[in-house]
């Protein structure tokens, strides 16, 4: 008890000590709201209908329409099975513990005081590249910049024009599997994707916490565009005269082979197919007009998330003089390479990497340690002309688990950490107070969820009976119910974390994202007798007495319920909801087996279908919505909790119905309001079906080094994008009297002729 006590006085403490909240602090306005809200008695029973005021807080700069009155209307979804007796009712979910935290205001600025693009009288460049102009091997700096660089602007920059030089200390945790990552590859997850590659996507949707909307991005390697008077077409102009790593020139062609190769070739694993650019069933269409001029068209006007499909993580370029010859839909090899052949294009030890990113990987040795360099070719520019990055050099340290991370960080051999798994918070909230401390932490919103995912397909990865059984066991709301009520989510949260910082979570929308609203949520309890009698009358029997429940009818009759559970081995936190739910879900009979892969393995499994259940931690989606709408619900071909072979139809319950209509809703709502609405009625029928079922929701906490200096005020782990695709990484630097010494100083990437 003394320790206990000792521990939740520390905690108290450094939390209330802690910095928090990735948004700006604003007046507040309440607005009370007219909302039809479901009333239910039992678990798949609508009995009643009942209107109450709802009294929510609202950004003050937004119009409440007169005379504060919205009516919401909750879709109702009708029970697919007959109550059960014996069941207790959801309750209401909790109100947030109070943490006391205080936070670093975020700067709101508008897109053009953070970046243009424009040409400078002079440029410079770090001054040991002198040596490679001298020698013939790099042409002169202005010879490598666009006509018209991108320019950081000094308005946009927290600590103004930095200084050449120093080594970014990272760790990786997901083996390196290769680097065609739009094929979906891994390479290696931890921010090397972020350090690299996706510093070549059309925009960039990362740096939006900053700015002063929601919707237009950041522009990237589309530096500018407009719509055609009828909202249907989007022309694109793209940065002119930039270069490769390897000094090839970039054109309008490396977007179109991406379109083509990648998003229109349903036999590549690209983050979104043509299924995910499509709107009321008909697709967008891509277009070149010239060398550096590109058009989509759209069957609908302006569609809210089409910049979030061409983003840093759905639609970055990949060089097509090096891949489009390995392409099977272009190659003249004979025999041609096959799309195996194609994705594996780039294995680990093809370095240096091509890339139009600001570092290039140019070492790596197998789960140990990857180099990148700067690039000498990189297209960005700061106010004074100088080439950007500012640091020279990106060293990545492997390892088995995300935590290495966390403990290299507070060890100070590490520069950054997202704080994700909460078993580490309480030591590096403590070490943070040492004075001698090399990093400092801030706290964001309640947007770190974990959950577990269920494999809804009825055909896709099916091997046999027992995955049909199963699935189907999976599409009985009984049966999700059933293990809601046996889930214990303040006790695996409390056994993770003691104190108020985690709590219990219904799935969904995180309570820290901007549109949750708590009475939209269906919470059932942790009551395992209501999980015994929902089980029961399933016909889920323990007929041998072994202590686990079996079939009692079917194909499976008499064979044991044994389900797969997958958890995340760079992902800690997946790792110990697990071992809990093996435990809790065992006491109700049934037979859970755990099972923990790295991320390579993930996405093969996923891609096959071949899993039942998976422990997770939440994406973007269900903070902001409108950054991966294809993932609220499965209007795509590869969603992953019911997908389905292209060209198939999907078998979808009537739930999952209604939330795809919610949904198409939304990507053509652009007004603050009427997207609250409609995520309201989503969230609803999401945590009313256990769609997922979410386990416990926390906080993210950013660790930084404190030598380095450009990151935001405020700058969250986990918003539009993970920290390392919103924080501008190309504009850090540290003092020349803090900065590290170097693996490789004074070294470019060279390429074979």
């Amino acid at each position: 008890m003394k320790s206990r006590h000792v521990l939740w006085n520390v905690l108290s403490v450094l939390v209330a000590c802690s910095m928090l909240l990735a948004c700006t602090t604003k007046e507040k306005v309440v607005e009370k709201t007219v909302v039809v809200q479901q009333t239910v008695v039992a678990p798949q029973t609508v009995v009643a209908q009942q209107t109450v005021v709802v009294e929510k807080t609202v950004l003050a700069k937004e119009t409440v329409v007169a005379p504060q009155t919205v009516v919401v209307e909750v879709t109702a979804i009708p029970p697919t099975a007959a109550p059960v007796a014996n069941v207790k009712a959801p309750i209401q979910y909790p109100e947030p513990n109070q943490l006391g935290l205080g936070g670093a205001e975020v700067q709101k600025l508008s897109m053009d005081q953070i970046v243009t693009y424009k040409a400078l009288p002079q440029y410079h460049q770090a001054p040991w590249l002198d040596q490679f102009v001298a020698s013939g091997e790099l042409p002169p700096v202005e010879k490598r910049l666009p006509k018209e660089p991108q320019v950081y602007l000094t308005s946009g920059m927290k600590d103004g024009i930095g200084v050449y030089g120093d080594l970014w200390r990272g760790f990786s945790a997901c083996p390196t599997a290769g680097y065609n990552d739009m094929a979906g590859i891994t390479m290696g997850w931890f921010g090397i994707e972020s350090y690299t590659s996706r510093y070549g996507s059309l925009v960039k949707t990362g740096p939006l916490y900053r700015a002063d909307q929601d919707i237009e991005p950041m522009p990237e390697i589309a530096k500018s565009w407009e719509w055609s008077d009828d909202g249907t077409q989007l022309t694109m102009h793209l940065i002119e005269g930039a270069f490769w790593s390897d000094g090839v020139p970039f054109t309008a062609d490396d977007v179109m082979f991406v379109w083509e190769g990648y998003i229109l070739d349903n036999n590549v694993a690209a983050p979104r197919h043509q299924d995910a650019w499509s709107w009321d069933g008909k697709p967008a269409t891509l277009e070149k007009v010239d060398d550096f001029t590109i058009k989509f068209t759209f069957p609908v006007v302006k569609p809210l998330d089409a910049f979030y499909l061409m983003n840093e993580d759905n639609f970055h370029v990949m060089p097509a003089h090096q891949l489009k010859q390995l392409h099977p839909k272009w190659s003249t090899a004979d025999p041609k390479p096959s799309y195996k052949d194609f994705s594996d294009a780039l294995p680990p030890d093809k370095l240096p990497l091509v890339t139009m990113g600001p570092w290039v990987i140019t070492e790596y040795k197998v789960d140990e340690l990857m180099i990148m360099r700067r690039n000498p070719y990189y297209w960005k520019v700061d106010e004074d002309g100088n080439q950007l990055p500012y640091l020279d050099e990106i060293q990545y340290r492997k390892g088995p688990s995300g935590i290495g991370r966390d403990l290299c960080t507070i060890a100070g051999d590490c520069d950054h950490m997202n704080l994700e798994n909460p078993s580490t918070f309480v030591e590096a909230m403590t070490k943070a107070q040492d004075p001698s401390a090399k990093y400092n932490i801030s706290w964001g919103p309640e947007t770190l969820g974990y959950f577990i995912s269920f494999n809804y397909s009825l055909d896709f990865g099916v091997t046999g009976d027992r995955d049909v059984a199963v699935r189907t066991l999976f599409r009985d709301l009984r049966f999700r119910q059933a293990l809601s009520y046996a889930t214990d989510r303040d006790g695996i949260a409390q056994s993770i974390m003691k104190g108020p910082f985690l709590r219990g979570w219904a799935g969904g929308l995180y309570p820290g994202a901007p549109d949750f609203d708590r009475n939209s949520v269906v919470y059932y309890p942790y009551d395992p007798p209501s999980a015994n009698a929902l089980l029961d009358a399933i016909g889920l029997k323990d007929t041998n007495n072994d202590g686990v429940r079996e079939w009692t009818e079917g194909p499976m009759a008499g064979q044991s319920v044994v389900l797969q559970l997958l958890a995340s081995q760079d992902a800690k936190e997946t790792q110990s909801v697990a071992e809990a739910l093996v435990n809790l879900w065992g006491a109700v009979g049934l037979k859970i087996n755990m099972k923990i892969i790295d991320s390579a393995t993930s996405t093969d499994v996923h891609n096959a279908g071949t899993w039942d259940m998976s422990a997770n931690r939440g994406g973007q989606e269900f903070a902001l919505p409108f950054t991966n709408v294809t993932a609220l619900a499965p209007i795509t071909d590869n969603f992953d909790w019911n997908r389905v072979k292209a060209g198939t139809t999907r078998q979808m319950m009537d739930f999952e119905a209604s939330l795809v209509n919610l949904v198409q809703k939304y990507r053509s709502t652009f007004d603050a309001e009427g997207r609250r609405s409609l995520m309201y009625q989503y969230n609803n029928i999401f945590t009313q079906n256990v769609y997922d079922l979410g386990v416990f929701v926390g906080r993210y906490g950013l660790g930084i080094a404190k030598r380095v200096k450009n990151v935001p005020a405020g700058t969250p782990v986990f918003m539009y994008t993970w920290v390392e695709d919103a924080v501008l990484l190309d504009m850090l630097w540290t003092p020349v009297d803090q900065q590290l010494t170097q693996n490789r100083p004074d070294t470019i990437p060279v390429y074979k002729k």
